[in-house]
């Protein structure tokens, strides 16, 4: 008797959950949902299109430095991304400029070498360097107070800001120091 009242619960609560579930409805939101994220996937990759194509005028950068570069050891660090200068939010996705990625920083009397992982290197020639700054932030990256090593430099007729952030905090003070007595900023 006991267990027949058990059953008989049992399968009321069932039959309630059952009711209480709409398939229809559920599987009509999951698609809305996966509609949304489709249409926000989309709706970036369309932007970042046509960003490329109006940064389409800009002449590729040096990916390597030539082998007379004379460099010293690199620093590992992030590099944070390169935007236009005095415009952070404005970020230059042609040449893989625009996308963050682990690199090592090395520089000379030459120019500074970007070596990045999953993405095109950089080396920016010492002619083009106009400055070098910290900043919280490059290209959309927001960091804390002074975090970010940020290099000034010319591309073409576009002066554009590049982001580094050594991994550790004393080779933070290191690159930039040594950056600073590399490349002297006066009047360029």
């Amino acid at each position: 008797m006991i267990r027949d009242t058990v059953i008989a619960l049992l399968a009321e609560e069932y039959v309630e959950q059952a009711q209480v579930t709409n398939w229809p409805l559920r599987i009509a939101l999951v698609l809305l949902m996966v509609l949304l994220i489709a249409l926000a996937l989309w709706g970036m990759r369309r932007g970042w299109r046509a960003r490329e194509r109006r940064q389409g005028d800009l002449p590729p950068p040096m990916e390597r430095p030539p082998a007379d570069w004379v460099l010293g050891e690199g620093v590992p660090g992030l590099y944070g991304g390169t935007g236009v200068t005095g415009n952070w939010m404005d970020r230059i996705v042609v040449f893989d400029l625009g996308v963050r990625s682990r690199a090592e920083l090395s520089w000379g009397s030459d120019g500074i070498a970007l070596d990045r992982q999953g993405a095109r290197s950089l080396a920016i020639p010492a002619a083009a360097i106009r400055g070098i700054r910290t900043d919280r932030g490059v290209s959309g990256t927001v960091r804390a107070k002074d975090s970010m090593i940020v290099i000034t430099w010319c591309l073409g007729d576009r002066i554009l800001d590049t982001g580094f952030r050594a991994d550790e905090s004393s080779d933070h003070r290191t690159v930039l120091d040594g950056l600073m007595a590399a490349f002297p900023t006066g009047d360029r």
